[in-house]
């Protein structure tokens, strides 16, 4: 085996972990984005939103 052959290897790899790395933090904050509707949903609200509003009211 050839010298290239390794370090072909190395880089796709490391670019399939890379993907692999986008793929999950993409997929998590679509699961956070569902959480925090379902809470807002709920009556929960952001605490920057009510911040938000009381800096309109003044």
């Amino acid at each position: 085996m050839s010298h290239a052959f390794y370090v072909y290897l190395s880089y796709g790899i490391a670019g399939l972990i890379i993907l692999a790395l986008i793929g999950w933090v993409w997929l998590d904050g679509r699961a956070r984005q569902a959480e925090l509707k379902v809470l807002e949903a709920s009556g929960m609200r952001r605490r920057s939103a009510a911040a938000k509003a009381e800096g309109a009211g003044q």
